[in-house]
């Protein structure tokens, strides 16, 4: 009880301490050093040295005027007044205020700020200054934070920054004119949608056309030469940079004019679906208004697209073939129509030759021209017939014992294909069975899932090179399937992350050589992250850890140690082999039609002798 009570009387006079120190002391035992009085915008006590900052948003010609009377309005203000000395006019014209890409004049004058060579910027309205809250905002906080600090006087609004209620309505004023621009954006985006469904499209002209008093597009004939020329040369198999150095050599001009050409202004024109009298509207667009970044449209927006909505001066078909070329010239593909070829006889019917730089085959392009084999006349599937064993008297009866899975042996002469999502690679076992080939063709089964090796010559179309010299000898190089690979995986339902491995079985008949593998019996090599994040076990049952990687095998791997001895010999692979050694040599052979008519090379070549000849005596 005597606790509580001093507890009490501790805080009571705690209280009347504080009570007696705040009634403060007399004025008069106080000395006040007075602070400089805060200027007063519109009777300043000393020179200012004023920047005028004016914009408008377009390259309109229209608006010139604006700009001009913003520009001499301003300067009449500022002789008017005796306090105020003009620096300089910072002036953006064509030039959006969302955003302060490009918008030289502004930045220019925020870096005389930070030199000292202004105090007070003036402008018409807080929307002339900055659309974006966060611009604005921003840049008057960094401009009084200066010393000394610098202020900005909005005319309009009657807003000077150094006052210090300013900010409130700075902000709210900034916000109506960010929300202003989000809405102009959102009715241009409107017209836009409504002009395209009705078939009304921007048509710029570009070279080969010219424009009528309506807009349309009409064929320049002196310019659509050029325009031919590089298609044709293009086509022929001449790269982008060889030929704008031959239009400079011609002395031929871009549509502004211009007599220098790059190699990315010959690429826009092959890529301009106008020339083939086509228009492709929304082939861009603009996520964010504040930065106006355009990006390439995938499907995020609506497209329309007109066919003959004008003279072409090249065909459709060759347009689209010159379009496949440039997608796949990453991958070293100089062709107009690459095929996909396969082999329609003997023993190896049915397999497709990869085409090592060609990225626009699907899997169904692969089991359709396998598939096109068994609609020859004379050719029949015969369905897989039960395994039959037939013994004789003396025979060794092997049933129920089963060739052990090579997997599960280590050996030097054990022939391995490693398969990842943009490369394939041989061991060096399988280079030497070849006896050191450099060039070898693939082949792939996608019924049968059957992977095959054999040796090609470098004026094969579809040869690769699987191995490389190194102190005499060849050894393993990885072959890049940058092209191919990604097709392969998603025939083969494989995932893209993983590594799969297989061994091969090496045949050789009169000379003729094969390396086949069974892509039903691979081995997956899964990077040991990927097994923390997540398990396949309900697919691969078996595994085996290698350092950061785990070798996985088939579910059905755990039945028994291999194959069946008889499966085994009878094997589909080399079964199919019996016939003899001109079977593994067949050739592969386009499988039907192209499905583009182009020109054909014969009539380009003369076509392009025709131009320039044509350019040069004009030039």
């Amino acid at each position: 009880m005597r606790e509580s009570e001093e507890k009490l009387e501790a805080a009571s006079d705690q209280k009347s301490r504080i009570r007696e120190r705040y009634k403060g002391i007399d004025e008069d035992q106080l000395d006040v050093i007075p602070a400089i009085p805060t200027e007063d915008f519109y009777k300043p006590n000393s020179i200012k040295r004023v920047a005028v900052y004016a914009r408008v948003s377009t390259d309109d010609p229209r608006q010139t005027s604006s700009y001009e009377l913003q520009k001499n309005h301003y300067t009449d203000l500022v002789n008017r007044r005796e306090d105020w000395k003009l620096v300089d006019i910072y002036a953006d014209e064509g030039i959006s205020g969302t955003s302060l890409k490009h918008r030289d004049s502004f930045i220019r004058m925020i870096a005389d700020c930070k030199a000292g060579k202004i105090d007070l910027i003036v402008t018409k309205s807080v929307s002339r200054f900055a659309r974006n809250v966060l611009d604005c905002i921003g840049y008057v906080r960094q401009l009084a934070a200066m010393s000394p600090p610098i202020g900005v006087f909005f005319e309009t609004e009657n807003i000077y920054t150094l006052n210090p209620n300013s900010e409130m309505s700075l902000s709210f004023i900034s916000t109506l004119a960010q929300e202003e621009s989000h809405n102009k954006s959102e009715i241009m985006n409107a017209s836009i949608e409504m002009r395209f469904k009705r078939g009304i499209f921007l048509t710029p002209v570009l070279l080969g056309y010219d424009q009528d008093s309506d807009g349309n597009l009409i064929v320049n004939e002196d310019e659509a030469k050029i325009v031919r020329l590089i298609f044709f040369m293009y086509m022929y198999g001449y790269t982008c940079t060889y030929i704008a150095k031959t239009l400079e050599k011609l002395e031929c001009k871009t549509k502004r004019g211009n007599i220098t050409w790059s190699a990315s202004t010959v690429l826009q024109i092959l890529q301009n679906e106008r020339h083939c009298g086509d228009v492709l509207a929304r082939k861009t667009w603009t996520p964010n208004y504040l930065d106006h970044k355009s990006k390439k449209n995938n499907y995020d927006r609506n497209q329309y697209r007109q066919k003959n909505h004008h003279e072409a001066i090249i065909s459709r078909d060759d347009f689209i073939a010159v379009q496949r070329m440039i997608q796949n010239a990453k991958y070293g593909n100089k062709h107009i129509l690459p095929e996909l070829q396969v082999i329609k006889e003997g023993g190896l019917a049915g397999f497709v030759s990869v085409n090592p730089r060609w990225a626009g085959f699907k899997p169904d392009d692969y089991r359709e021209a396998s598939r096109s084999v068994l609609a020859q006349e004379g050719f029949e599937q015969i369905p897989s017939a039960p395994l039959s064993i037939d013994m004789e008297p003396g025979d060794f009866d092997l049933r129920g014992f089963e060739v052990a899975r090579g997997a599960y042996f280590e050996s030097a002469d054990k022939i391995l294909m490693t398969m990842a999502g943009d490369w394939i690679s041989f061991n060096n076992a399988a280079i030497h069975r070849f006896h050191d080939k450099r060039d070898v063709e693939l082949l792939i089964h996608p019924e049968k899932m059957i992977f095959a090796v054999r040796p090609s010559s470098k004026e094969e179309k579809n040869v690769m090179q699987w191995s490389r010299p190194n102190n005499g000898q060849m050894i393993s190089k990885r072959i890049s399937g940058r092209a191919f690979m990604p097709t392969l995986f998603d025939l083969f339902g494989w995932k893209k992350e993983y590594t799969y491995r297989v061994i091969g079985s090496f045949s050789e008949m009169d000379g003729n050589m094969i390396i086949m593998f069974n892509l039903k019996e691979t081995e997956i090599l899964i990077p040991d992250h990927i097994i923390q994040e997540r398990s396949d076990g309900a697919e691969r049952t078996f595994i085996n850890r290698s350092k950061d990687t785990v070798h996985a095998y088939p579910s059905d791997w755990s039945s028994g140690f291999g194959i069946n001895f008889y499966y085994q010999a009878q094997a589909d692979e080399f079964a199919a082999l019996s016939l003899g050694s001109e079977d593994i040599c067949a050739a592969s052979e386009p499988y039907k039609e192209p499905d583009l008519q182009t020109t054909d090379i014969g009539t380009i070549s003369s076509e392009i002798d025709g131009i320039m000849e044509d350019l040069s005596n004009h030039g």
